[in-house]
Parts: structure tokens; C-alpha cells; sequence
């Protein structure tokens, strides 16, 4: 494992961090400003939790998915609304039943035939059964099974995920028959279930937990573990060829025909000294919600097989030029919130002018990801293929970095001094006081007093790299805009 790259500070720098502290008691905090200043270890967003075993509720929209997560957590977690769509993004939450500790998803409304927004509601919803352990299926008991019940069961059966059926809205005996009703979906006994009143819940986590494996099967991001390494980019790029030639054998079918590769295939690879576990993926042809059949869920397995992993290889032909979904790929990392190197392959088949033209290419369509680290190869012969390693190895450095509170204070109190917020309307919004909420990816929360111009976030970022390294992966950087105490 990497050990957490750490920064020690300058003793002066806490006292400093100190007085910035307690400048903040002057203005409005909310308890959740009041847990995050006063944390004292830095948890990963991403990896350890993951090997709790995922439980994800789905189901057609208002069907009282939200109001079953949080009758499980027993707090007030999920946004609930009586209006359809309300949730949107899958969202995780750890929970625990009977002394078992287990992570719960909870997903916008499935539905077909959709397009836009919902389209993408659907597909996160879809992503959350790829990468769950078992899946609970809620289901309105009092209208009964649907069109679109039925094709959420088919979707589940060809995931072969567990499911769970919980016929919500049974508020009493009388409803009972209601639930019976849906025996006919196939997915064994209907747990008739009232989600708001609490009724039935434990009779259906019992069931649930029944079926959870101890650990998760699908997250496998552990402590102890190889490091996890998704190769990914656009059909026939050369991802399968690569993952053969650091594996030593035919591992996967390699064929010029774009889109052999349809589902994610792992291997245990020794690169340099250490093991990692290299995923194979397909190419992601276009935008997911544009495809069909096989495509579809390909795309759809290899967003899951990119938020398995800790770092995604994203392999680009450097001799051809760069496409709209090369870029794609890369937003998919970022947003994931994964470590990224990028490899241009088939190096052996450029000249000097293609250099020159990759070089302006890379400037203007990959200026977002200036931290990632490059790496020239030939997946066919294995040319530099033992670089992949080393900056694998830098990029998952980045990824744990973290900065003590009293050194984030004392550079960003220098910065704002030299380099002040732009004045706004007559106010000069001001840094007050940063604290790193997360690794894996590094999360940076700021306090201000007013809202920071995107511009200027941007060059606090860049500036955080330079000081901080943070090489090869995306950082989280959050604003919290606060205002002072009234006297």
C-alpha cells in the first residue's frame, strides 16, 4: 500500500491556523460546519467503506424508495417529497441492522422510454444494481404491478443480482392482499412493508441481510489489497492488446473489429514489485443514453468498473487525433472522483509532424487534466509499458495526499494577501479559514464571506498543485459562504 503522503507543518503555521479558527466564531455556522472544523482524521471518500457489503433500493419513481433508506438509517437523510423524480443521483449511506454493518443506496425512479434528465436517472439507477451486492425492489402495493415493474424485474434478473420484493404502502391488514397480489413478479415472497410508519421493515432487512455476503463482492477497494486499475478509453484503442502484453499471455480477445471487449475483465498483474488488479473494459462509443442493447450495457459496465477502481488508465491513440470521446472518458474519471493517467498508445506510429499536431491537441482539449501523468507506449510491442507502473504509483500518491489544517492556512493566508479576490458589487469576497475534508480524492472545503468568481477558484487550485503536488488526481474544491453573527 502507499503510505499518505503528509506535509509537515512549521510550528507557526498551527498557531496561525489557530487565530483564523477562532476568527470563524464571528459568523453563522451550521452543525455540519461545526462537525467538519472540528474533525481530526481525514477519511477516504472513495475505497475502505466500499468493502462493506451494497445494498441498493430501487424501483419506479414515487414508490417510497427515500422514505424506506431513511426508515433504515433511522434518521432523516434522503430528500422525500410526495412529487416524482425527486431523486435524481444514486447517493450511499452507511447503515447498520442487527449488529451488521452494510452500505445502502438509494436511486432516482427506473423507468423506459425516457429521455433527458430521466434517461440519466434511469441509468444511475441501473449503475447502482452493477455495482450492489443485493438489490431491494420497492413496489406500491396499493396500485400493484406495472409496466414498468416488469421491466425493472427483467433489468434485475439479467444483472443476477439477489433482489428483495417490498411491497410498500401496506399500512395494516387490510392492504395485506395488496402485497399478496404481487407474488406474480416471480421474485418470491412480496415483505409487506409501510415505509413511512415502520411497519414490516424489519422482517424485510432480515431478509435482505440473508443474502448480503459478508463483504462486498463488488467493491473491491480494501485497505490491504492491490491497488485497482481501470483500463479504459474509446473501442479499439488498444486496451485489450496492453492488458495482454503486461499479463504475458492471450488474456482477452484481441480483434480490429471495435467493441470485441463487452464486459470488465480483471487480472492480477505484477508491475515492477507490486501487485495490481488491471480491469480490462469496453469502449465507450458515445454518450450511454445513445446506445442500445449490448452497447448499452457495456457502457453502463464500464462506468461501474471505473467507480471500482482507484485509478483509470485512460488509453488515447496518439496517432490519431483527439475525439469528443476521449474527453468523455476523462469526465467520467473526474466525476467519479478517481486517479487518472493517461497513456498514448501506438507511439511507434507517429512521426514529428503527428507530435506537433498532439502536442497543440493535448493543449486544447485536455487542458483540464494538466495533472495527469503521461506515459508514451506500444501496447502491441511493449515499448515503455514499465513506466505505467511509476505513474500509477504518483497518481495514487496524489489521490491520498493530505495537507495539514495549519499549513492549508498559512499558504492560503500568503496567497490571498498577494493575489486578493476581484471586488464584486463593492465587496471583496475573503477566504476565512480551509480545512481538507476528505482523501481519495482530496476534498478542500473553503469558508468565505462571499461567493468566489469560478476564475478565481480555478487559480486556487492551480496554485494548491504547485504548492501540494496533488499529481494525477481531480480535487474536490468546496465553498461555504458564511455571514456574520448578529449582534
Amino acid at each position: 500500500m502507499t503510505d499518505t503522503p503528509e506535509i509537515a507543518p512549521p510550528a507557526d503555521d498551527e498557531a496561525w491556523a489557530s487565530a483564523l479558527r477562532a476568527g470563524l466564531d464571528e459568523y453563522e455556522l451550521a452543525e455540519d460546519d461545526l462537525s467538519l472544523l472540528d474533525q481530526t482524521e481525514v477519511t477516504p471518500e472513495a475505497g475502505p467503506s466500499l468493502a462493506n457489503p451494497v445494498l441498493a433500493v430501487i424501483g419506479r419513481p414515487n414508490v417510497g424508495k427515500s422514505t424506506l433508506v431513511n426508515r433504515i438509517l433511522g434518521r432523516r437523510e434522503a430528500v422525500v417529497q410526495d412529487t416524482p423524480g425527486v431523486t435524481r443521483d444514486r447517493v450511499s449511506y452507511p447503515a447498520e441492522w442487527v449488529g451488521r454493518e452494510f452500505t445502502v443506496v438509494d436511486t432516482g425512479g427506473w423507468e423506459v422510454d425516457v429521455a433527458g434528465i430521466d434517461a440519466r436517472v434511469a441509468q444511475q439507477a441501473e449503475v447502482a444494481v452493477e455495482l450492489a451486492d443485493a438489490v431491494i425492489l420497492v413496489v406500491d402495493a396499493t396500485v400493484g404491478t406495472t409496466d414498468t415493474d416488469e421491466q425493472v424485474v427483467r433489468m434485475l434478473r439479467r444483472s443476477g443480482r439477489p433482489v428483495v420484493l417490498a411491497a410498500n404502502k401496506v399500512d395494516g391488514p387490510a392492504q395485506e392482499a395488496d402485497a399478496s397480489a404481487l407474488w406474480g413478479l416471480g421474485l418470491g415472497e412480496p415483505y409487506g412493508i409501510s415505509a413511512l410508519h415502520g411497519r414490516g421493515v424489519g422482517d424485510l432487512l432480515d431478509a435482505a441481510l440473508a443474502v448480503l455476503p459478508e463483504t462486498s463482492a463488488r467493491g473491491e477497494l480494501r485497505p490491504d489489497g492491490p491497488r485497482r486499475v481501470a483500463l479504459v478509453g474509446r473501442p479499439n484503442v488498444g486496451k485489450s492488446s496492453l492488458l495482454n502484453q503486461l499479463v504475458g499471455s492471450e488474456r482477452v480477445v484481441v480483434d480490429d473489429v471495435a467493441g470485441t471487449t463487452r464486459d470488465p475483465v480483471d487480472e492480477l498483474v505484477m508491475l515492477g514489485d507490486e501487485p495490481w488488479v488491471l480491469v480490462d473494459t469496453a469502449g465507450i462509443r458515445r454518450r450511454v443514453h445513445q446506445t442500445s442493447g449490448a452497447d448499452y450495457y457495456a457502457s453502463l459496465r464500464t462506468q461501474a468498473a471505473i467507480e471500482k477502481a482507484e485509478v483509470a488508465v485512460l488509453l488515447l491513440d496518439a496517432s490519431a487525433p483527439l475525439t469528443s470521446q476521449d474527453v468523455r472518458v476523462i469526465g467520467q474519471t473526474v466525476d467519479a472522483g478517481r486517479a487518472l493517467v493517461l497513456a498514448f498508445n501506438k507511439w511507434d506510429l507517429t512521426d514529428a509532424d503527428r507530435r506537433a499536431l498532439l502536442e497543440r491537441e493535448i493543449e486544447q482539449d485536455l487542458v483540464q487534466v494538466q495533472w495527469a501523468p503521461r506515459v508514451n507506449i506500444s501496447a502491441r510491442t511493449g515499448w515503455h509499458a514499465d513506466r505505467l507502473a511509476p505513474a500509477l504509483s504518483r497518481a495514487l500518491a496524489g489521490w491520498d495526499t493530505r495537507v495539514p489544517t495549519g499549513r492549508l492556512n498559512a499558504f492560503l493566508g500568503q496567497l490571498v494577501a498577494a493575489h486578493p479576490h476581484p471586488v464584486r458589487g463593492g465587496k471583496q469576497p475573503r477566504i476565512l479559514f480551509a480545512t481538507q475534508a476528505a482523501t481519495r480524492p482530496p476534498r478542500i472545503v473553503l469558508f468565505t464571506n462571499g461567493f468566489l468568481d469560478p476564475g478565481y477558484r480555478r487559480f486556487v487550485e492551480r496554485r494548491l498543485r504547485e504548492t501540494f503536488g496533488f499529481e494525477g488526481t481531480p480535487i474536490r474544491l468546496g465553498v461555504r459562504v458564511k455571514e456574520k453573527r448578529r449582534r
